[in-house]
């Protein structure tokens, strides 16, 4: 088609017209012709830019949620809901788990390219000096109430970290002064996480092992007591842990991201930006998710475990229960995360050998949603929160830690957000809203009323 023929069917409203070509869109609003730029993404994405809507017409465009609206372009991660297609920096996900370690990943999503063998000594060593946390972070949690939650605790001492480095408030610093930042707070999350894990067991803490690889070493300051000699981690659970954090790495534009990338646009530093990612993924309907699968798995066993009985009623339509950790709201396809980590989830099971009731519901419940004509049809694939809920239970961590574990994965996509946002100098984030409250009105006073 040439340039100024239309590539799809115009849409007409009840004033507007819309007619999208080849280089631009024409909108005709109340008999008023103007012209839209077209972008297109380097995957073949489209977007009509409305930058100047407001400006050139008087109007903006509704989309609750931003279900339709690109709020930044980026280079990080693309994601085809309907392909079921993951790559970030343009390698695919099923790539980066079976070949590359955590750390390679994050400095993949950080720098643009994996690194080089001394690039990654070099990363590897620098984030390796910084997992020691300030003694005063410890003090914090002598103010918190018994049994608080974990992401409440991850969420208050990250964004109490940027306090021990005033210096690291000015996100307009040199780019190498922001480097040491972002090192410190890869360093110190797995930390601090072990910490948080360790308080809530009423166990010691365990101070890092430097001689070990950055899973190696969570795992170890996780599960290690301090009357043992020596602790291994199994290499099972270790490329298991390796695999779960690549595979929530990042997500492109999801809600915490969203949140990071608003947040640090007002030139928040990067500690107080990443807690209110934290903050975001905490929701239920984020990175809750997994947890909120194991939840619904333990009920099904307290109720008898007729796995059954609770299919159908999912299958109902007048009933309120929903299966939870099936079909995703982005990937409208199986989702390729959970295709990556269903194996690891049996090489995890046949190794350590667990016999828990409650994940030989989770088994039947896979067996049944992936052969099940209902959830076939319907696309209703276990996902990656399905999957990674049981392997978390099998590891040993409880159920309300899960979301913890979910944010040390995403903070280096956290972070490669918040820097590609600072570094193209993207202007503050201010949505507009259509106004439906009440119209002028006189006051009255009191008396009157």
């Amino acid at each position: 088609m040439g340039n100024h023929q239309s590539l799809i069917s115009f849409a007409q409203l009840k004033h507007t017209l819309i007619i999208l070509m080849a280089d631009n869109a024409k909108i005709i609003l109340e008999g008023n012709e103007y012209e839209l730029p077209v972008f297109t993404g380097s995957e073949g994405e489209k977007a009509i830019d409305i930058s100047d809507l407001r400006a050139k017409t008087g109007y903006i465009t509704l989309d609750i949620g931003y279900k339709n609206t690109g709020a930044t372009t980026s280079g990080i991660t693309f994601l085809d809901g309907e392909e079921g297609i993951l790559r970030h920096r343009g390698y695919s996900i099923e790539d980066l788990a079976a070949k590359a370690s955590f750390l390679e990943v994050a400095y993949l999503l950080l720098n643009g390219e994996l690194p080089t063998r001394q690039q990654f000594d070099d990363f590897d060593n620098a984030i390796r000096e910084h997992t020691l946390v300030n003694e005063g972070l410890e003090g914090m949690f002598k103010a918190f109430p018994t049994g608080s939650h974990p992401m409440g605790q991850l969420n208050s001492m990250i964004s109490a970290l940027g306090l021990f480095y005033p210096k690291s408030l000015n996100p307009n610093r040199p780019e190498d002064a922001i480097n040491r930042t972002v090192l410190r707070l890869l360093a110190k999350m797995p930390t601090i996480c072990a910490m948080i894990y360790k308080k809530r067991s009423g166990h010691p803490i365990i101070y890092p092992k430097n001689n070990l690889d950055y899973v190696s070493n969570y795992l170890n300051m996780t599960f290690a007591q301090v009357t043992m000699d020596h602790y291994q981690p199994d290499p099972v659970i270790v490329d298991a842990m390796n695999k779960l954090l690549i595979l929530h790495a990042d997500h492109e534009q999801n809600c915490s991201a969203s949140t990071v990338r608003m947040v640090g646009s007002s030139q928040s530093n990067l500690y107080s930006s990443i807690a209110a990612g934290i903050a975001a993924l905490w929701g239920p309907l984020h990175g809750g998710a997994n947890q909120e699968v194991l939840e619904m798995l333990e009920l099904i066993r307290q109720d008898g475990g007729d796995v059954q009985k609770w299919v159908n009623k999912a299958k109902d339509k007048n009933d309120n229960f929903r299966l939870m950790g099936f079909g995703h709201r982005v990937y409208k396809n199986f989702d390729p995360r959970a295709k990556i980590i269903k194996k690891t989830c049996d090489d995890v099971l046949n190794k350590l050998g667990v016999h828990d009731p409650v994940l030989e519901i989770a088994k039947k419940l896979e067996e049944t949603a992936l052969t099940d004509p209902y959830f076939v049809e319907r696309k209703l694939y276990p996902n990656v929160d399905f999957y990674s809920g049981i392997i978390y239970r099998a590891i040993g961590f409880p159920t309300d830690f899960f979301t913890v574990l979910f944010a040390l994965g995403r903070l280096p996509g956290w972070i490669s957000q918040w820097q590609e946002m600072r570094r193209e100098k993207q202007p503050i984030a201010r949505p507009r809203q259509i106004y439906t409250g009440e119209v002028p009105r006189n006051f009255k006073f009191m008396q009157d009323r």
